[in-house]
């Protein structure tokens, strides 16, 4: 069903892009009107092929074919946007009406320029997000202590295991004392890798863990979380932990597939059921129930999901499912911090904001003012 509806949209972008450069001058006195319609087929052609192959078969001519379709996808939909502000200025031609061709041409050249943007900062390596949270019931002994989260890496076909191995890197160069995988590491179809041995070398005090994403239910899936269990990584699937005396871990199976598979159960409640005494930080993949989170006594909860939208102004639309969009949030007292995602989905595109890896330090109430 999601497939029909993104084929559906990206459809009707087209559509509306192809026939709005149908009225720009200089295309127009280039460009037979059934030019315009083969460019056009042409572009969901590939799109489609895109969508049909990525899912089914493996290969460096699919990759490249689905790679291209998903920047396809992220720049029609920049060029529509841009297109339908210049149509809304002019009120669809009732203002202005003699402007209105030449500003469609400036309209799509803005469109591929910020298409161009959007894919350098989606090929650029995430950024190291910084946060210093002060939880109620941390030991003083535990203070200062880092933990590190990633988020929505989707690794497969086009972020393969040399681009995570990077990430690796960057991870055990932050001296993490835990590290937390916060769902849909692996995008669960194409050329996934089966193995990523720096994940096995990554040394962390206090353990690895991870909760399931969305992807994590997808066909391929299940190999994916078997690379992250052979490299030491524990999974958190409603249930908690004890990493330490005085910190607890909780992590709870993704909401948003609970809710679409109708599962009975409460997942939170499990998750977070007789736990012992001390700081709780709640590891949710979708950003929902933070209210019920912060009412059972949670001191900090960490999600993503929701890719800060991605690709700007997509954002907007995002934020009307998970208003918790991206960043820090105060929910009743308890932090909540958002990721954007440390790879991307689909489209190798972001606009604005790059990538992230969280690097969260805990702090104790008790410890000496400086």
């Amino acid at each position: 069903m999601f497939g029909i509806v993104l084929t559906a949209t990206y459809t009707a972008l087209l559509v509306y892009v192809v026939w709005r450069a149908t009225s720009v001058p200089l295309l127009e006195r280039r460009l037979p009107r059934k030019g315009f319609v083969g460019f056009g087929s042409v572009l969901w052609a590939v799109f489609f092929l895109a969508q049909i192959m990525g899912h089914r078969e493996t290969g460096p001519v699919v990759v490249t074919i689905e790679w291209v379709g998903m920047i396809l996808l992220g720049s029609v939909f920049l060029i529509s946007t841009v297109l339908f502000v210049v149509d809304l200025g002019t009120v669809f031609g009732r203002v202005f009406p003699r402007w209105r061709p030449l500003l469609c041409g400036w309209g799509m050249v803005a469109g591929v320029i910020l298409s161009g943007i959007a894919l350098v900062q989606g090929l650029r390596a995430p950024a190291v997000v910084s946060y210093e949270v002060t939880l109620p019931s941390l030991p003083i002994e535990l203070d200062g202590r880092v933990l590190v989260a990633v988020s929505d890496s989707h690794l497969g076909a086009h972020l393969g295991e040399q681009w995570f191995t990077e990430r690796v890197g960057e991870i055990q160069a932050l001296r993490p004392d835990i590290v937390v995988f916060l769902g849909d590491m692996f995008e669960g179809h194409g050329d996934a890798p089966r193995d990523i041995p720096a994940l096995r070398h990554l040394s962390v005090p206090l353990g690895k863990w991870f909760v399931d994403g969305n992807h994590e239910s997808h066909r391929d899936a299940g190999a994916g979380i078997d690379v992250l269990e052979q490299a030491g990584f524990r999974r958190l699937a409603s249930q908690w932990a004890e990493p330490a005396p005085g910190l607890v871990l909780s992590g709870v199976n993704d909401l948003t597939n609970h809710r679409r598979q109708n599962l009975d159960g409460d997942p939170l409640g499990r998750a977070l059921a007789n736990r012992p005494t001390g700081a709780t930080v709640f590891l949710s993949h979708t950003p929902w129930q933070a209210n019920r989170a912060a009412h059972a006594g949670v001191e900090l909860m960490l999600s993503g999901h929701t890719h800060g939208g991605q690709i700007w102004p997509f954002g907007y639309l995002v934020q009307t499912v998970y208003p918790l969009l991206a960043g820090r949030y105060d929910i009743d007292g308890m932090p909540v911090i958002v990721s954007r995602g440390t790879g991307t989905w689909g489209p190798r595109m972001r606009l604005w904001h790059r990538g992230e890896i969280l690097k969260v330090t805990l702090h104790s109430p008790q410890r000496p003012l400086r």
